[in-house]
């Protein structure tokens, strides 16, 4: 029964972060839940992954040269993507909501005895001992509202034990934690919210040492098998364009491909796998080829790309136009990386260009960007045949014979980090370029 004023209840621990929301009721007053329709939910969950709880520092917009704090970036981001306006304290107070309603029900979980089955004898309450949950309860009291909201969400085998992935009333998967940056993603149809729901699975009553650890471990970083990724380097953006040098230009730059898109969760799916020797023939067989690079390895450095090319460009002026090719890196260690592109056709080799870039420190990791590479004379002649041909069965039939082999290495260990096999079709679709991205394996 709640009386409309508020009685301290001995079991209310106090807490300075949620002075002003102490009970389940004012949540919904102070939360406004109705500002936080489903889709605005998601926009703001997928923020939460995409900034990382920063402490009071800002995070430095660099485009602007404007300095915004996470919160700002989330309200951004919210306005970006729903077009809807949430402000900075709407925010801040929907964290702290959020962290509030965790906080309790891991402190629920803490107190729950646990039923082990098979009648097996624990000391109590299925915890290994008592100063596991302390621990449990001291590590959960150093952190901020924003650190509980991400940490729970950041673990999901355990998180989901705890039914603590997605927020109720929420249609969207439990989204997690990954680091700034766009991934290089699935296709670039993507719609902006699945429809699919996620549930997190039966909250279960036990807590064991692992639940404890969600506040510790983080996940492997969301882009390991779902991405042209390792853990020593991951590929963030590709893209080859062609660019007018007319002022005049409605649309001055047109995409050939791109890869880049939407953000990934740990919800979307992990790449399939094909078989590398299927792709033999269709590259460079010799010494330095496909296979003998493979067998040396890491294996799971090793990535095939289907690219749906567009060619419908729209630039008037051809002729004086400039081709080129953007494509940004990123890694936590500091290398000198080696980029080798190889056109192949008949799975010959036809040009090679070789690229040596050096790391940017930036955000707390190495950048490597190769900036507007012009492509060689080859490629401008090839691309502009290809889109003369007057039908898109000529084009694709031209294009099963032409590849891309893509090596990055570290210039001075020899090392492969990424190696991609680029196969082309042309896009038949109206949204422009599409690519679809499979591991490479060998059973």
């Amino acid at each position: 029964m709640y009386h409309h004023h508020h009685h301290h209840h001995s079991h209310h621990h106090y807490d300075p972060r949620f002075a002003y929301y102490d009970d389940e009721k004012d949540m919904s007053a102070a939360d406004a839940e109705g500002v936080w329709s489903p889709d605005i939910e998601q926009s703001f969950q997928e923020a939460l992954a995409i900034y990382p709880p920063c402490g009071r520092r800002k995070i430095i917009l660099s485009d602007e040269g404007k300095m915004y704090g996470r919160n700002e970036l989330i309200a951004r981001y919210i306005k970006l993507r729903t077009g809807k306006t949430r402000t900075r304290k709407q925010v801040s107070s929907h964290i702290q909501v959020l962290a509030r309603r965790k906080l309790r029900e891991i402190q629920a979980k803490l107190k729950v005895k646990c039923k082990v089955s098979g009648g097996a004898k624990t000391n109590g309450d299925g915890w290994q001992d008592q100063a596991a949950k302390e621990k449990a309860l001291q590590t959960m009291s150093s952190m901020s509202s924003a650190q509980i909201v991400s940490a729970t969400a950041m673990h999901s085998k355990s998180a989901a034990g705890l039914g603590l992935l997605s927020p109720p009333h929420s249609n969207y998967p439990g989204t997690q934690f990954w680091q700034p940056g766009l991934q290089p993603g699935t296709s670039q149809d993507v719609k902006p919210f699945p429809q699919s729901s996620y549930p997190a699975g039966k909250p279960s009553t036990a807590v064991s040492q692992s639940d404890v650890g969600a506040l510790q471990a983080p996940h492997p970083p969301v882009w390991e098998g779902r991405a042209i990724a390792t853990h020593k380097l991951r590929l963030v953006e590709f893209s080859a364009f062609m660019e007018s040098q007319n002022r005049d230009e409605p649309y001055p730059r047109h995409l050939f491909v791109h890869i880049g898109g939407p953000a990934l969760s740990y919800a979307d799916p992990l790449l399939e796998a094909v078989d590398v020797r299927q792709i033999y023939d269709k590259f460079p067989e010799k010494k330095g080829g496909l296979k003998e690079l493979y067998d040396k390895g890491p294996q799971n450095a090793f990535f095939l790309v289907k690219f749906w090319a567009d060619l419908n460009s729209n630039i008037q002026d051809e002729a004086g136009a400039f081709y080129g090719v953007t494509s940004q890196y990123e890694s936590n260690e500091n290398m000198t990386i080696t980029c080798s592109t190889k056109v192949c056709s008949f799975g010959k080799q036809v040009v090679e260009k070789v690229e040596t870039e050096y790391a940017r420190y930036e955000g707390g990791k190495f950048i490597y960007r190769i900036h507007r590479s012009p492509m060689c004379e080859y490629m401008i002649n090839f691309i502009h045949k290809l889109k003369h041909l007057p039908e898109k069965y000529m084009m694709n039939s031209v294009l099963e014979n032409f590849t891309i082999l893509h090596v990055v290495s570290n210039r001075d260990t020899q090392e492969t980090l990424l190696c991609t096999a680029y196969v082309f079709e042309v896009s038949t679709s109206e949204h422009g370029a599409q690519h679809h991205i499979y591991r490479l394996v060998k059973d």
